[in-house]
This record gives structure tokens, sequence and C-alpha cells, in this order.
């Protein structure tokens, strides 16, 4: 086990076909039997292969297993959140500035796909090394298991209570506080600037 949140647990695994480390998500339990909760979660692979940007973390598969547990193989990230790298001190300007353009561009490619992330804060942001400049960084954006795509837009999407609250409350635009229904791309664009600012 590599990490655990509200909805599930997050494991190394190897996919032994072909020797690759994978992360691989898995939804607690307890949930198993909350169609909704099921749907969001399997929303994140959705999402993010829609996506389709170097930005994004990688999804394999996703599924349930016999025994009826859902989960999600992704790529297997070495590196650290920008919460961390926060917490470890300061970034220069220019840090901040290539990071939110990496973020921004992630963004316009997920609204271009009528897709609302909908939770980002620097603990949906992986720092990790960029294999096509040594000694550099890119991003991954994590975490689309709330992503609102667009009613109308993709068939067989999630759609979320109107009344229903979803996200981290300090990154979350006002009319997000309100509930679900009056969420579109601009509840990133706050939460963008809730970081940039942090």
């Amino acid at each position: 086990k590599i990490g655990e949140g509200g909805m599930g647990a997050v494991f190394e695994g190897l996919h032994l076909a072909i020797g690759r480390t994978v992360a691989i998500k898995v939804l607690h339990a307890e949930y198993a039997a909350r169609q909704e909760v099921v749907g969001r979660f399997f929303n994140e692979a959705r999402a993010a292969n829609l996506i389709d940007h170097p930005c994004v973390v990688q999804i394999a598969d996703f599924g349930h297993t016999q025994e009826g547990t859902a989960y999600i193989v992704m790529e297997f990230l070495r590196g650290e959140t920008l919460t961390k790298r926060i917490q470890r001190g300061s970034l220069s300007c220019m840090d901040v500035v290539n990071l939110t353009r990496s973020i921004a561009s992630v963004l316009v490619a997920a609204h271009d796909k009528h897709i609302v992330h909908r939770d980002l804060k620097p603990d949906n942001v992986m720092l990790v090394p960029d294999p096509e400049r040594p000694g550099a960084e890119r991003l991954k954006l994590l975490d689309f298991g709330i992503a609102k795509l667009m009613e109308g837009e993709q068939a067989g999407a999630v759609k979320t209570r109107t009344n229903m609250m979803m996200g981290t409350p300090s990154y979350m635009s006002p009319e997000q506080c309100r509930g679900a229904g009056g969420v579109d791309e601009r509840t990133d664009v706050y939460a963008l600037g809730c970081v940039l600012f942090e």
C-alpha cells in the first residue's frame, strides 16, 4: 500500500506479463454497493483517457475483481505532490509561472473535452522526472474522480445531483460551494488561482 484516501487505497503493483510497475487504486469495500460512488470512481478513468494529455496520469485498465471490488490501474508515478514541494520551502517565481502554465494547459485540454476537474489542489498535482529533459520535472494532474463530464456531451457519464457539494473547500469556487449544478469550467480557473496564490 502506498496511499489511502476517503474513497479508496492505492497499491504498488506489477504487471507480470510486461514487467511494468503500476499503481492500482481500489475502492473501499463499503462503497461497492453504491452505484453512484462506483460510477464516480470509474469516471476518473474515463475522464483521464478522454483528455489524452501528457500531464494527465495515464489509465491502463479499470473494472471489478471477482469479489466485486472496483479498481483502476494507472501509471506508477515517482515524485512528490505540489503540497510537499510547497512545504519544503517557497518556490521561485519562474517555477510558479511554469507550474501554473502546465496546469492551465491540462485544464484547457480537459475543458476542450467538456470535462471540469472540480478538485484542483496541490495534493492532486504530482511533480515527476521529465523523461524528455534529464534533471527537469513535469507535472501530472491526478484524481479526476469527481470530474464533471458536462451533461449532454459524454454518453454514459456520471451526473451528480444538483444540490451535492463536492470538492475541497479551500479551493472551491462560490458556485461550487452552493452545489454541483452551477459548476462549469470557471470553477477550475478559480481553483487554479487559489493554487497559484498558495
